[in-house]
């Protein structure tokens, strides 16, 4: 595959895209989707949403009142950006890490990041030590902005060569007073080519070894072009809202490239609990929402009292929703949800419907500009009705950073997403389970090996297994199973010390919600561990 030569100075990301054999076949059959060879994405939702609507309309908000116009948002990026490529000598291809909770600062800087031509690798706030350093190692992280109120795990890191940049906290070194201080001036974006790496998301795996993906400027816009602009309709007009954090691509879509593609406003909110969004949506007059399954279950029982009536639009993602929560929500609230999967190696989602056109029980229909079949563990396509693997195919396809495991996601040209699924013989996706070791649980993934890893730090475990409970309210709940030595003795202490050791080296929604002690791990004979009995002990 011909590339279209790169603007970055520092090649390491494109130097380690996977072999051009390995990719998955790329659609760009809609004509939205056939993008210039010469595109920089934060330029074109800034600079191109104002030319289209003007710098006068709000673009995001924060919770405390806080409101910026597109115009003082560019503004602010454009003195972000000057910043970076001045002061702190980022060029074009340097990876620079963003974390802090969810802000409109926080937006800014990733905005400014890839219109200073760099790469943006952004980190949830909640991820302690080992796994930053895991991620900065893994990218060859050079720089990072970190909110004020988020350092402590970063300096703990201890990431060689690492220069962190803090912000929000003042003083003179502070990102945002060297911002003031810049010139207030437009910031010339650098012309990358829309196939230059603009952003590395991790995603945990199964293994615990976090996979970067790797995603082109042009991604980010064709994921607005057809899931937001196909499905989800949104209007200039819109506030959108939800739950999920930047450094998922599902609350990067919902909350920054959606509204801002589509000329829209977006509240930013630090905490975004269910009790938090019911506030906020009758507060600020919330429109579009995006969170999981699990939330939208919470809130049916804390409506009484909460003004929806701004609510147009609802999306849920992040794992299966079910379809008594879909019609729970539709009896109360008169909306329909928006049901969708999505990945962080496609970006974000990918099947989904709207409207009349949803049916409760299934995700919905691929996504125009989207194709999907179920196939057997051959990449042969199954009848309808019968279970299989679930295969994608699109604008937006799967490029691990330097991992092999890209030969596993991408097969025959189509990403084989790890979702079993079963195809309706009209043509509707009806989803059936995982089909690896992930845990999911209320919206977020979790690696059993990587929490059995933490575990096994507390001097009283022997050995330890987790594995996803069925649980009504989050989808699954992490449980672990665990031998203890010998002198050690099961109980609610015990359970409380290794909670305490696993959120010491992990981010606490990792932590088992339910501990339970064995004699022994069930094994093969050859010492291989048996997951599938102990989901059977459930």
């Amino acid at each position: 595959m011909e590339l279209t030569p790169s603007a970055h100075l520092d090649t390491f990301p494109r130097d380690h895209l996977p072999p051009p054999g390995t990719w998955p076949d790329l659609l760009h059959e809609l004509p939205g989707l056939r993008y210039p060879e010469r595109l920089n994405s934060a330029a074109e939702l800034l600079d191109g949403t104002i030319t289209r609507h003007g710098g006068g309309r709000p673009a995001f908000r924060g919770a405390d009142g806080t409101v910026w116009s597109y115009a003082e948002l560019r503004s602010r990026v454009d003195r972000i950006a000057a910043v970076l490529t001045g002061e702190l000598g980022v060029v074009p291809g340097n990876r620079v890490l963003l974390r802090g909770p969810t802000t409109p600062h926080l937006a800014a800087c990733w905005l400014a990041v890839l219109k200073a031509g760099a790469v943006a690798v952004t980190v949830l706030a909640q991820q302690r030590a080992g796994e930053l350093r895991t991620v900065c190692e893994i990218a060859r992280v050079g720089h990072a902005l970190c909110d004020a109120r988020s350092l402590g795990e970063l300096a703990a890191a201890a990431v060689p060569g690492l220069r962190v940049t803090s912000f929000g906290g003042g003083g003179a070194d502070d990102l945002l007073t060297l911002a003031e201080r810049a010139p207030d001036r437009p910031f010339r974006a650098v012309d990358t080519a829309a196939d230059d790496v603009a952003l590395i998301a991790f995603t945990s795996g199964t293994t615990g070894r976090p996979k970067g993906c790797m995603h082109f400027h042009r991604d980010l816009l064709a994921v607005a072009d057809t899931f937001s602009a196909e499905v989800l309709r949104p209007e200039p007009g819109d506030l959108f809202a939800g739950s999920p954090p930047l450094g998922f691509t599902f609350g990067l879509g919902g909350l920054v490239l959606f509204p801002l593609r589509a000329g829209a406003c977006s509240l930013l909110l630090e905490q975004a609990g269910p009790a938090q969004l019911l506030a906020a949506i009758a507060r600020h007059r919330v429109s579009v929402l995006f969170t999981a399954p699990t939330a939208y279950r919470v809130m049916l029982d804390e409506l009484d009292g909460h003004d929806l009536g701004s609510l147009r639009r609802c999306v849920s993602a992040g794992e299966n929703l079910p379809e008594a929560t879909w019609r729970r929500w539709y009896e109360r609230t008169g909306l329909r949800l928006i049901n969708g999967i999505g990945a962080t190696e496609l970006l974000h989602i990918f099947i989904a419907s709207a409207d009349e056109g949803i049916r409760p029980g299934t995700t919905g229909v691929p996504v125009p500009g989207w194709q999907a079949r179920v196939v057997d563990a051959e990449g042969v396509p199954v009848p309808d009705g019968a279970p299989g693997w679930l295969a994608v195919r699109g604008p937006v396809g799967c490029r691990y950073l330097a991992d092999p495991r890209q030969r596993e996601y991408v097969r025959g040209g189509w990403n084989i997403t790890g979702d079993t699924y079963v195809r309706e013989p009209d043509g509707w996706f009806r989803y059936v389970a995982r089909a690896d070791d992930m845990i999911v649980s209320a919206g977020y993934n979790i690696a059993g090996p990587e929490v059995e890893e933490a575990l096994l730090h507390h001097p009283d475990v022997a050995e330890a297994a987790v594995v996803g409970r069925p649980d009504e309210f989050r989808g699954q709940i992490a449980t672990a199973y665990v031998v203890l030595r010998e002198g050690a003795s099961a109980g609610k202490d015990t359970e409380e010390a290794l909670a305490e050791a696993v959120k010491e080296r992990l981010a606490p929604y990792k932590c088992p919600r339910a501990f339970v002690f064995l004699d022994a791990l069930p094994r093969t004979p050859t010492g291989k561990l048996q997951r599938f009995r102990l989901r059977g002990l459930e």
